[in-house]
């Protein structure tokens, strides 16, 4: 992720959103702090928490649920839905 201080965005604008439509990432400081984040228009949500680093994608390898031991209730599957439901 690139940074730039507000004053290089305003004399190279151009330049910078067609960097930003061609999918790069910039922040955009004031003073030395983040103001801004410029990020290309097609980024999904979830795309955008990605490159922000604050989500990561899930691992490669698939769950095998079937190691996992199977348990018996002693309660019936209605019985366990009326108390989740209380007194509704």
């Amino acid at each position: 992720m690139t940074t730039i201080p507000h004053r290089e965005l305003r004399n190279q604008s151009s330049k910078i959103l067609e960097r930003v439509k061609n999918g790069e990432v910039i922040d955009v400081t004031n003073n030395g702090e983040i103001a801004a984040t410029l990020i290309p228009p097609s980024a999904s949500p979830f795309e955008r928490l990605l490159r922000a680093g604050s989500v990561r994608p899930a691992s490669a390898s698939p769950v095998d649920y079937r190691i996992l031991p199977r348990v018996q209730s002693e309660m019936s599957t209605a019985e366990i839905l009326a108390d989740l439901r209380g007194d509704r």
